[in-house]
């Protein structure tokens, strides 16, 4: 007799008599009772050797960061952390260069530490597209979306890039800004920062406002010291730039002492956005008018994804989260004269 004839006695579904026989709380009273008055009927015993094997040689759950400076991922993987020691749950964290294969790291980490589940701060969609489908374990995305790549075992959080980037860009234009520069990431189709120009463009066509990405992007890695470069290579080309969009709040971060060093005010001389909402946003000098990623909602989300991929066959999901523009002291107006 296996969980197959109790499910079929019972009236309930395999997922819901496994639960049951597993004693894992979200199930009904009622299914609770029917599914364990046909295991007694039955004098059922359940053979749990080889799933207890499978569970026992399984290790922690893996995360892995992709970056080394991305001030929103410290963010986010605190709360992460925090959430899976509520659950009970040991994490091995792993932090990736920003241009590392991250699924490739996966694979070979399943192999040496036999984690239960993944879960991927930041991705590019290559490395998922060419090498993912060799994943076992369930797996979430946080930060970008997966949703596209039809994997079964692959969840995904993120923000709306292209939707929160032009919300960016319409409050410049409201304020009158026309010259707008826009520093971060690349024009790889597969990375966030691309779905982030999209919305620029976007924004820039609907306010009738020019913008050249050969005069008025230019691509960085995210961090501060590369924020600081981009900004100065940014204003060499195009000097009379009246605002700049960073892709990312440590970009941003990284420009303003980069403008404060060439002797240009913020806000008065030029005008600076960033994306992302971290902490660090709040306290600058001026404080950084931002895109505010929902941290907390992406961890949640994410943690409680994984667990459920853990422990019960259930679809991928694939969400988008919230995002707030905060408008503090970096933006002037121009329109004020």
């Amino acid at each position: 007799m296996t969980i197959k004839d109790i499910a079929r006695l019972s009236g309930y579904s395999l997922g819901t008599v496994s639960r049951v026989l597993n004693n894992h709380p979200d199930v009904s009273e009622k299914a609770r009772k029917r599914v364990m008055a046909v295991v007694r009927d039955l004098g059922f015993e359940p053979n749990t050797n080889a799933r207890h094997l499978k569970m026992r040689n399984k290790t922690s759950i893996a995360v892995l960061v992709k970056g080394t400076h991305n001030l929103l991922f410290s963010d986010i993987l605190e709360k992460i952390q925090a959430k899976f020691a509520a659950a009970g749950e040991e994490v091995y964290v792993a932090y990736l260069d920003e241009d590392a294969d991250e699924v490739q790291y996966a694979l070979q980490l399943s192999r040496q530490r036999n984690p239960k589940g993944f879960l991927f701060l930041g991705g590019d969609m290559e490395f998922f597209r060419e090498g993912f489908e060799q994943m076992e374990v369930p797996c979430v995305l946080l930060t970008n979306s997966a949703e596209e790549l039809g994997f079964p075992n692959l969840s995904s959080f993120s923000t709306d890039d292209a939707a929160a980037a032009q919300v960016a860009v319409d409050y410049l234009c409201s304020c009158g800004h026309q010259k707008i520069g826009v520093l971060g990431g690349n024009l790889s189709v597969d990375q966030i920062s691309y779905r982030r120009l999209r919305g620029v463009y976007r924004s820039a066509k609907e306010n009738g406002i020019p913008f050249d990405t050969t005069k008025q992007y230019e691509p960085c890695r995210y961090s501060m010291a590369e924020g600081y470069r981009a900004a100065g290579r940014l204003l060499q080309k195009e000097p009379h730039l009246t605002a700049i969009f960073a892709l990312g709040d440590v970009i941003a971060l990284g420009a303003m002492r980069a403008l404060a060093d060439r002797g240009l005010r913020i806000p008065e001389d030029i005008s600076v956005v960033g994306y992302d909402g971290i902490v660090s946003s709040e306290y600058s000098i001026p404080r950084l008018t931002t895109v505010r990623q929902d941290t907390e909602q992406l961890a949640d989300r994410g943690v409680r994804a994984l667990l459920q991929g853990i422990h019960y066959e259930l679809p991928p999901v694939h969400e988008a989260v919230p995002f707030e523009l905060v408008r503090r002291e970096s933006v002037r107006s121009l329109q004020d004269g």
